[in-house]
């Protein structure tokens, strides 16, 4: 595979954990000879990126001729002596057309990450936001879309360098590929939640995982919900705050600790806010009041988005711990009589998620599922009443506003289970 030249120091290139993610993505194949284009002995130029005009296909070429030998010398004895071997030739490609890293710092939980402004290619010059973890570093954590400030026209944005520009954020638009999606599947609910409109009653959420926060701005600014995020790592939440227009206040609560066993100790109490007899000594009945009052009452929408922290599965999601029967049964628990379960799925493999579909349809009631459309994400929705799809907007208000900030694809092709 032959490396972006000046991105030999990426940690998707310079890690295990990278490599790994590298090797696991690349079906077929069982050994991967990473290979860097720099010239002169230049890897890298600081914390800037741009891509440069020797990926052109005659450069390309050149260089796998000048290879060759030299791969042929690395073959295994066995493999090499059948003569005529033919090595393929992979490309790293991505949309990136220039980066530059904001900020590197450490989380007690997360571990050492990275905020960069990414240029990504399109009709006309397109900017964005990016975490990214060490520890999966294939995986963007969280995107938003950046504009630079007032005062630059078309003419100053064909001349605008990254390195140099100033950004706004732009919280009114979904850019991750999965975030629409999660999104959409409000829709299977959009008829109570045109009730709780139409009685000022403002819906509830909880978003496990917050990373940069872009969901929880999303559902405040754009659905008019009060959301309560969980975030583990208190380092990601300053970075959420100070990069990514993460604001907390009356709309918008945040909590800090596991998601999902403060999930479980929420699901502790009953509707008359007891613990039952069995439970209260071991959980610490206390400590249980404490997360209650922090959520008041319980969720219409449960939104799940955490990654496996575990590189040799590659890029996975949800967490193995939240497939756990004790955990959907919490998160069941948690939700008002209407409410949903929304899960971004990456599964390593088919057998993960005929499991997870299997766990979640012992729990729920009903399962949906929408493709995202990116060879990677799936979304499921799991109810705990009877929901039907409906794609009608002509009395449904909040179903209009849905549609209209985001892709009402997503809305149209859920596909129930």
């Amino acid at each position: 595979m032959l490396v972006p030249k000046h991105r030999e120091n990426d940690w998707i290139f310079a890690t295990e954990s990278g490599h790994l993610q590298l090797l696991l993505g690349s079906p077929g194949i069982s050994r991967l000879i990473l290979i860097g284009s720099a010239s002169n002995g230049e890897i890298s130029v600081g914390n800037l990126y741009k891509s440069s005009i020797e990926n052109c296909p005659i450069y390309r070429e050149k260089l796998e001729r000048s290879l060759y030998p030299l791969l042929m010398a690395l073959l295994p004895k066995e493999i090499a002596q059948l003569g005529n071997v033919e090595v393929p030739f992979l490309s790293y490609e991505d949309s990136v057309i220039s980066s530059v890293v904001l900020e590197r710092s450490t989380g007690s939980c997360v571990g050492e990450m990275l905020v960069e402004d990414v240029e990504i290619e399109g009709s006309r010059r397109e900017f964005r936001r990016r975490l990214r973890f060490k520890r999966m570093p294939n995986l963007i954590q969280t995107e938003i879309s950046v504009v630079p400030n007032n005062g630059v026209d078309d003419t100053g944005l064909n001349s605008l360098c990254i390195e140099e520009a100033e950004f706004c954020l732009d919280l009114g638009v979904l850019v991750h590929p999965y975030l629409a999606p999660m999104v959409a599947g409000l829709s299977l609910i959009s008829g109570y939640l045109q009730e709780c409109f139409e009685s000022k009653v403002r819906p509830r959420g909880l978003c496990i995982g917050v990373g940069g926060g872009a969901l929880l701005s999303f559902l405040s600014l754009q659905l008019g919900f009060e959301v309560v995020g969980i975030e583990m790592d208190e380092a990601v939440l300053r970075i959420a705050k100070q990069y990514f227009g993460l604001q907390s206040g009356n709309s918008i609560q945040l909590c800090l600790g596991d998601g999902i066993e403060i999930l479980k100790k929420v699901a502790l109490f009953d509707c008359d806010n007891a613990l039952s007899p069995s439970v209260a000594n071991n959980a610490g009945e206390e400590h249980c009041k404490d997360y209650f009052e922090l959520f008041g009452p319980k969720f219409l929408v449960i939104m799940v988005d955490l990654d496996s922290s575990d590189s040799k599965m590659g890029i996975s999601a949800p967490a193995l711990e939240f497939l756990q029967k004790d955990v959907l049964l919490a998160a069941k628990t948690s939700l008002s009589e209407h409410g949903i379960l929304v899960l971004n799925v990456i599964p390593p493999n088919g057998s993960f998620y005929d499991m997870l579909i299997h766990e979640l349809q012992g729990v729920y009631v009903d399962l949906h599922e929408i493709d995202c459309g990116n060879g990677e994400n799936f979304v499921l929705i799991a109810s705990k009443t009877s929901v039907t799809c409906s794609n009608s907007v002509s009395e449904n208000a909040f179903l209009r506003k849905l549609k209209s900030v985001i892709s009402g694809t997503f809305v149209d092709f859920i596909r129930k289970m």
